[in-house]
């Protein structure tokens, strides 16, 4: 198995569509995700403060790159109206040349900034 590429999916849930949108446009206007899937009206069943909760969320698929995950994380834990919000980070190990080379011309100051 080849190296993993510098690409990352990061996951995150939020409790509404309109909070989804905010924090999708949030990390795209910063330059820290190239595109923001969000997948609406997930079903998250998880224990909480010694409870089994089930609450309907919305689902984040964030691509981005590993050395931007920092920002991604920290940006997320800045606009979340959660007290912990779901931030995970799942290494690409491959994909199509052209969506990747894509992907990492969309992260980071566009050229001539």
């Amino acid at each position: 198995m080849s190296e993993a590429t510098p690409y990352v999916v990061a996951l995150s849930t939020a409790g509404s569509d309109e909070q989804a949108e905010n924090l999708a446009r949030a990390l795209l206007e910063r330059r820290l995700a190239a595109c923001v899937n969000i997948v609406g009206s997930v079903c998250s069943v998880y224990r909480w403060e010694g409870k089994v909760v089930r609450e309907g969320e919305h689902l984040l698929v964030i691509k981005t790159s590993r050395e931007m995950f920092p920002q991604v994380k920290a940006t997320l834990q800045e606009l979340h109206s959660y007290e912990l919000p779901e931030v995970i980070m799942l290494p690409v190990l491959d994909g199509d040349a052209g969506y990747l080379d894509w992907l990492g011309k969309q992260l980071g100051k566009p050229a001539g900034e």
